[in-house]
């Protein structure tokens, strides 16, 4: 039988909308689209790089409920409010997400509210962080 752990971090909508922040079976780890609102403050900044760095703290901090890391993501999908704001979100991911190399998708469709600049999700796999890594380069 699988293990199963289902994370809720106390916000609102995860009770409104029937959703977990995360959920782990066995080293599988999927984490819902998260926003950049700073759990403690409850504010959600301004900038655009702050911004996507919340999401990152907000990630890593329920991968953290699991004994995973960020560097254990896999996969991520990276929802942008407004197409102007993709370049600058981008070098904020790369820059945190650099080395990892997970794959990504990022779109631009309309998300909660206006101040809602930026949502991740990610898939993970508990200790991939600690694995060999072989990269391979090939012409598409």
């Amino acid at each position: 039988m699988p293990e199963v752990i289902k994370v809720k971090t106390g916000n609102k909508f995860e009770d409104l909308g029937s959703y977990s922040r995360l959920v782990a079976v066995d080293n599988m780890i999927w984490v819902s689209n998260t926003a950049g609102r700073n759990p403690r403050t409850k504010l959600i900044p301004e900038d655009l790089t702050e911004q996507t760095n919340q999401v990152l703290d907000n990630i890593s901090g329920a991968l953290a409920a699991v004994d995973a890391v960020l560097e254990d993501v896999v996969s991520a999908r990276v929802f942008v409010q407004f197409p102007e704001d993709i370049d600058t979100i981008m070098a904020a991911y790369g820059k945190r997400m650099g080395g990892i190399n997970p794959t990504l998708t990022m779109t631009c469709p309309p998300l909660g509210a206006a101040q809602y600049k930026v949502e991740i999700d990610v898939v993970a796999v508990r200790g991939v962080s600690k694995a060999d890594v072989k990269e391979l380069l090939v012409s598409l």
